[in-house]
């Protein structure tokens, strides 16, 4: 068994390609990320993950609208999207497959 914690990992990725990672793989990535108020992410898009957020508390701002806890987005590739905290909140991101590298700035 391997233990760790979400602390140590970079910006909540704790499955992936990553170093470190609670598992390796390049099959997805997996992340729980919490945010405050106002904090942002730049809008980007992939071009071969299709990523998934699910907002488990909390109001965020994404694809020019606001979702709330229980919503969940699958983002195909090619997708532009940014991200926005409209209250504090916390999303479980998951990328399929795993492809680091494959975050493209607009």
């Amino acid at each position: 068994m391997k233990v760790v914690k979400l602390s140590e990992m970079v910006r909540g990725w704790f499955v992936g390609g990553f170093q470190p990672a609670a598992y390796s793989t390049d099959a997805c990535e997996v992340a729980v990320k919490y945010y405050k108020a106002t904090d942002k992410e730049a809008v980007h898009r992939h071009l071969v993950a299709t990523e998934i957020t699910v907002v488990l508390y909390g109001r965020v701002r994404m694809m020019d609208k606001e979702w709330s806890e229980g919503d969940i987005l699958a983002i195909s590739p090619g997708e532009a999207t940014g991200f926005e905290a409209v209250t504090d909140c916390a999303t479980v991101v998951v990328k399929v497959p795993g492809v680091l590298g494959d975050k493209y700035l607009i």
